[in-house]
């Protein structure tokens, strides 16, 4: 059976793309930038492969004290949220393969040429070794699906179904591309749910993620006079009427949102704790110098006693419209 596996299964390699002169990272100040990159790499490659793509291998690893477990390639790229062009993983039975899918910016809405070549000219350079690439005339980003491991997506209708990805397709058409793709035997959808400042038109990694085959944590909003709680209270209604392929009602645990936080031109940025990456050893985690992280951090601790939590500064990450999770994508082993 074709699947794509779940983000706490094996993983081969994590990938990363580093900001350079030559994406808005710079307007802040590209050292500032780098820091919340350096600090991620650090906690991955310290039990397990990452590599790095970056536009000068020389002075970005100058940056590391130890580069062990580092690889650095020198790649072109438009933008780091890597999420969204690296590859996918699909595994059938033994064999793996790896799918490099269209990314058009978010519908179009920021050049991504060069961020679309990536998973091409990676394989080229054989960093991949001997596993297959196929190229898919699909638009379809790492951050609009969660796979439990066996046959279930997660996902969003705002996003997947969105005019300005694969002309609209309607539920029924997307669920096929994916069946084809991805094996998905199952789809849930999730019709609402936003964040204010995101540019992925509500990607699930932002929402609401598996943690397990029969848990799902999701973001949630008590605060009435919030912008995101009609919506947010609408998204926790229609999780709890998902089931299991079982038939039961999955584990809903509910995570808590930040303060609001506004950039200098104060536009509220898109500040999640959903947004975090399951590692091997690990779960690293977006902190936001808010009250609630360290409450986070300790939910986390009961939801996976066997991985080191780590928290991670990600304020400056949300300047750019992503988080942790963004600036990550795992390969499956």
């Amino acid at each position: 059976m074709k699947k794509v596996p779940a983000e706490w299964e094996k993983q081969r390699v994590v990938l990363m793309g580093f900001p350079h002169e030559e994406t808005d990272w710079a307007i802040g100040g590209l050292t500032e930038a780098l820091s919340p990159f350096i600090r991620i790499a650090q906690a991955i490659a310290y039990s397990q492969p990452l590599s790095i793509i970056c536009r000068d291998k020389e002075a970005i690893s100058s940056h590391f004290c130890s580069r062990r477990n580092m690889t650095f390639i020198e790649i072109p790229t438009n933008d780091t949220w890597i999420r969204d062009y690296g590859y996918i993983t699909v595994k059938e039975g033994e064999a793996t393969t790896l799918l490099d899918f269209t990314f058009d910016g978010w519908g179009g809405k920021f050049e991504a040429s060069l961020d679309n070549r990536v998973n091409q000219l990676l394989h080229q350079k054989g960093y991949m070794g001997t596993t297959p690439l196929t190229q898919i005339d699909f638009v379809l980003e790492g951050g609009s699906i969660e796979s439990d491991g066996e046959g279930t997506l997660l996902t969003t209708t705002s996003c997947l179904c969105n005019p300005n990805r694969n002309g609209g397709l309607d539920k029924k058409g997307v669920e096929e591309k994916l069946g084809t793709y991805l094996g998905a035997a199952r789809i849930l959808w999730l019709d609402y749910g936003y964040l204010a400042g995101d540019d992925t038109d509500s990607h699930i990694d932002t929402l609401a993620r598996f943690v397990n085959k029969e848990t799902i944590v999701y973001l949630k909003c008590d605060n009435p006079k919030d912008e995101h709680y009609e919506s947010l209270q609408k998204m926790e209604v229609q999780l709890q009427s998902f089931r299991t392929k079982e038939g039961k009602p999955y584990t809903l645990i509910p995570l808590p949102m930040t303060d609001a936080i506004y950039n200098d031109k104060q536009e509220r940025l898109p500040a999640t704790y959903a947004n975090f990456l399951i590692t091997n050893d690990a779960l690293l985690y977006p902190t936001y110098s808010d009250k609630n992280d360290k409450k986070v951090g300790a939910l986390f601790e009961k939801l996976f006693p066997d991985r080191e939590i780590i928290p991670i500064n990600c304020l400056k990450l949300i300047e750019q419209g992503g988080s942790l999770h963004c600036s990550t994508m795992q390969v499956g082993a």
